[in-house]
């Protein structure tokens, strides 16, 4: 039994190329299915085989974001899958004209780029101690001590070097913030998914503005260099900035 996988909505105008696949095992050619000025980006999958599957992932994201490059998309969340091309055009499009079109509007001339900075473990921890007395005198409390009678004072420190964490990241989040004001319209920070994460932050860009938005990056990642590794992904999809139902 097939259904209909559905990556995401775009203008009704727009072509795609032939011959791209998306997700599934096997993978489907990707497809358009329209009404009126709205058309959604489908493929077929096997409803008996689930997806998943990292390859499954990455083949959502991949295909949203080289679309996103080229126009305006409303990514839906992986695994959006509806009955059939009716289905999409009726409950899906028809359904949420409006809320689509507006969105699509909004979007259009913009991309989302993801800016991420991971600290340096070693400088970071040398910030800490010198900026912090207590810090410093427990590592060298800490050093050579037996790990069991030092504990109490490992806890401690531990909790210091966070909390000093904590305040460092958001404040070099809100340098990188400041650094690219000139070229977003709006942001959106991710929570941290490593102890060492420095910045991890989404930026909805206006498309003429990239270059610019690049230049920044390069700048800030020399100002940092050996402290804060910093990278710039996109175009992407705009996930961080719009809210689309799935329609299953």
């Amino acid at each position: 039994m097939a259904g209909v996988y559905v990556y995401g909505i775009l203008p009704g105008d727009i072509q795609i190329d032939p011959g791209a696949t998306g997700v599934g095992d096997p993978a489907g050619e990707v497809r358009l299915v329209r009404s009126g000025d709205l058309a959604a980006l489908v493929s077929d999958v096997e409803l008996d085989k689930p997806l998943g599957r990292p390859e499954d992932l990455f083949a959502h994201e991949e295909l949203l974001d080289s679309v996103a490059a080229e126009v305006p998309v409303l990514p839906l969340r992986f695994g959006a899958v509806v009955a059939s091309d009716e289905a999409v055009a009726e409950e899906l499009l028809q359904a949420n004209h409006d809320e689509f079109a507006t969105a699509l509007e909004q979007l259009e001339g913009h991309a989302e780029y993801v800016v991420r900075g991971r600290y340096a473990e070693q400088p970071l921890l040398r910030e800490v101690l010198s900026g912090d007395p207590r810090a410093a005198r427990l590592a060298e409390q800490i050093k050579g001590a037996d790990p069991d009678a030092s504990r109490e004072l490992r806890i401690e420190l531990g909790e210091i070097i966070s909390n000093a964490v904590a305040v460092k990241r958001e404040d070099d989040t809100r340098a990188v913030g400041d650094a690219l004001a000139g070229y977003v319209e709006a942001s959106v920070v991710r929570p941290p998914s490593h102890e060492l994460d420095a910045v991890y932050a989404a930026f909805l860009v206006r498309t003429d503005a990239a270059g610019d938005l690049e230049q920044a990056i390069r700048t800030l990642a020399r100002d940092w260099e050996g402290r804060i590794d910093l990278t710039l992904n996109g175009p992407l999809a705009a996930y961080d900035f719009v809210g689309v139902p799935t329609g299953s």
